[in-house]
This record gives C-alpha cells, structure tokens and sequence, in this order.
C-alpha cells in the first residue's frame, strides 16, 4: 500500500456531496447500468447480514464495483431496534471503504451516514419523478428519523407540494422535526390522518408491523417504502401490496430482505416490475397504486459511494 487511507468524517462528508439533489445525475446513470445487468458493468451481490440477536442488531456488509467509474468500496451498517431518535448512538451507523480496483490498496475510510441518508433520498426522488401523480400536491412522510430528513430536503428541492405532512410513532418527534426544517409541515396524529389524500408518500420507519393500510391509500398514489429492510419488518399491509403495482430494483435482494414482499405472498403471483432505470413507461403511471419498494440491500445500498 502506497501511503495510510485517509479519514472522512461525517462533517468532511457533508461539506463534499453537499445536497442530495446534486447526486441524482449520477445516480440515475448507476441505476441504470445496474439494471442492464452484465453490460452494464455493476457488480454487487445482495449484502450479507450478521444477526447481533443478544443486542437486537444487525451488521450488513455491501461491496461493489462499478466499472463505469473504475470504482471498488464496500460499506459496512449496522441498524439496532429499538432506538429512539434521541438516543446518543443513532439507530443505523455505517462506514464505506474505498480501495484501489487496480491493486486493492484502502485509499479511503469514510463516515456512511451521511452517504447513507443521502443516497437513500436521492433515490427515492428519482423513483418518484417518474412514478408519482402528474399533479401531485401532498406529500406525506412517515417517520421521523435521519431518513424522513434527508428525504424532506431533496423532496422540496426536487419538487413542488403544497402540502407536507408527517406522522411518527411518538408525536414529539414528529413536533421537533415540523420546528427543525425549512417550511411548513402539518403534524398528524395518525397514520391515516397523514396518508387520506396524499399523492407522494414516504415511509421510514423501522416498524416491524404494518402501519399503512390500502383502505386509506388514495388510487394512483405513488409511495417509496423504505424502512422494512428485513425479511420479518412490515410497513404496507397486504391489502396495499395487493392492490399495487410493484416496483424493485433488484428481485433477488427483495425475495431475500423486504418482509413486504415475502410475507404478504405477493411474489408468488404479482408480476414484477425491474425498470430499466429512466425509461420508465409513463403508461404505467396511471394505473391503480404506484408503490416502489426500496430495499436497501439493492442498487441503493452501495453505488452512491461509487459514484459520488
């Protein structure tokens, strides 16, 4: 190894990528050359997690390569139930190494929070653009954690609502998050008091029931389900998973990770849509229920960190 890696904290992070909105060019075009398979030059398997069941944890691990950018990382999470967004150590940590593809030298060990919360966002956003209603006013964000603040900030930068509402198991949080960003948002204490009406819909939270249901969900809503990423966690219904039309970036990540795929049994019979990224049919807009699964053991999970 020429030279010791070097260090980015999650401050030297922030400063570099900035807005999440300046992430989705160049995401757009690693979705896409993930969706390609083979030639498009991405390599990257479905993470590997490590139950830590004394302490209610997990440790993921995601390598990938993209051959586009010459780029090698891995990044390493760990996510603990049972965490309040006020404790000292946040529920979801990361890590992201970068290393030389030529040779396998470490060049750099960097804070994945940020990138984490960033790139999350940043790929729900371009779901959306071209998933969500032609005229969509409300959105509606469940959740009120790290992610229900990044997505917030690319949300209101990258479109335009009239509306914004949140909703979080404990309302406090949800108070603090309306007092913290730029803009109004209307506090709901409950679920289906957030979600009747909404176009846009995001949930992330780490619930391992489900919280939405189809019977409050208007037709032609678009929603990004982000917080059930193990195969036991539900955040729809099986009315919702029913109903909708099913988007996900990787079949075999979300047959292996997204309890709402598995447990409400719809993989058994629901035709699969695996966009090619950007070509989205715009047809298909219009049908029933718009719902995009983002589990973050797939294209999500590791590319940003490649490309940024």
């Amino acid at each position: 190894m020429s030279g010791a890696p070097v260090f980015l904290s999650a401050a030297e992070v922030q400063h570099h990528l900035g807005s999440p909105s300046l992430l989705i060019p160049r995401l757009e075009a690693a979705l896409a050359n993930f969706s390609s398979g083979p030639d498009g030059g991405v390599m990257q398997p479905v993470r590997t997690v490590v139950p830590v069941a004394k302490h209610r944890g997990f440790l993921g691990v995601m390598p990938a390569y993209s051959a586009a950018e010459d780029a090698l990382t891995t990044k390493l999470v760990t996510f603990y139930e049972g965490h309040s967004t006020t404790a000292a150590v946040p529920s979801h940590q990361a890590t992201v190494l970068l290393f030389d593809p030529s040779n396998g030298s470490l060049l750099a060990v960097m804070d994945g929070t940020v990138i984490s919360a960033k790139r999350t966002a940043a790929v729900s956003a371009i779901a959306t653009k071209f998933l969500k209603p032609p005229s969509s006013e409300v959105l509606c964000i469940l959740g009120a954690g790290v992610q229900a603040y990044s997505h917030y900030e690319v949300f209101t930068e990258q479109f335009s609502f009239k509306e914004v509402r949140i909703w979080n198991r404990t309302k406090e949080n949800a108070e603090k998050f309306a007092d913290r960003v730029q803009g109004e948002v209307q506090v709901c204490s409950s679920v289906q008091e957030a979600v009747t009406g909404a176009d846009v819909i995001i949930t992330v939270t780490m619930a391992t029931e489900p919280i939405l249901f189809g019977k409050w969900v208007k037709p032609g809503a678009h929603i990004n389900a982000v917080g059930a990423s193990r195969p036991d966690w539900r955040e729809l219904d099986d009315v919702l998973m029913t109903q909708a039309v099913l988007y996900v970036d990787s079949q075999e990540a979300a047959l292996k990770e997204s309890g709402d795929v598995m447990l409400s049994g719809v993989w058994q019979w629901k035709t699969w849509l695996q966009p090619s990224w950007c070509t989205i049919p715009g047809c298909l807009v219009n049908k029933m229920k718009e719902l995009r699964l983002v589990v973050d053991a797939t294209v999500s999970g590791m590319l940003p960190p490649v490309v940024s």
